[in-house]
């Protein structure tokens, strides 16, 4: 599977247009979301329409990588926010959050969302509102949690890099019930808001 920055490349380099790169993951995810429950939402044309948007996007790190946001803190105005939960099945974001801000100001463009449990309260995907996310390397698995969905999209070579949280293992948990890397960035490194502002005190 090719990383990130493998595909980044590409579009900088014009060998791949974003258009192509955002159908090949659509098709990955048509193949393998109906088993793995990853992805809870796909949003192409919006993605696409973001990326028409961004001045300069070939200068940025990311050079326009579409990636999926963790429906859990990772806000995009008009999209879906559920949290994983059914109380807030129909609850939509009224503003990008700073996350997905910087994201953006990366040269990274978000098109989908990931399953997470609900609240991100447990170690396992399972949230009644979505259903279970399962782990690539076998079906009958969970692939952890909180960001168990991102796990599972990554581990499935849908997407090379997904966003995800933790406080108590939310990242770290899944990378390893799926043979990936998770980073938790240090302490005060990811903005955070602008309706929330040190989720744990700090430790998320």
């Amino acid at each position: 599977m090719k990383d990130g920055l493998y595909w980044a490349e590409k579009l900088r380099r014009k060998e791949i247009s974003f258009q192509e790169l955002l159908h090949l993951f659509e098709e990955k995810a048509r193949k393998q979301n109906s088993l793995l429950n990853a992805l809870v939402t796909v949003m192409n044309q919006e993605a696409l329409a973001e990326y028409q948007q961004q001045e300069e996007v070939l200068k940025r790190p990311f050079a326009g990588l579409p990636i999926p946001l963790k429906m859990l803190g990772q806000e995009k105005k008009g999209w879906l926010s559920t949290s994983g939960s059914k109380l807030l099945m129909a609850h939509r974001a009224s503003s990008d959050s700073y996350y997905t801000n910087k994201l953006l100001a990366n040269g990274l463009i978000p098109f989908a969302q990931t399953n997470t449990p609900e609240f991100g309260f447990k170690n396992i995907t399972d949230a009644k509102i979505y259903g279970p996310a399962r782990n690539p390397w076998n079906l009958d698995y969970y692939s952890g949690g909180s960001s168990g969905g991102a796990a599972s999209a990554v581990a499935a070579g849908i997407v090379p890099i997904a966003g995800a949280s933790d406080g108590g293992g939310s990242i770290r948990i899944p990378a390893s019930f799926s043979g990936l890397i998770g980073l938790k960035p240090t302490r005060g490194v990811m903005p955070v808001g602008p309706s929330g502002w040190r989720g744990w005190q700090g430790a998320a």
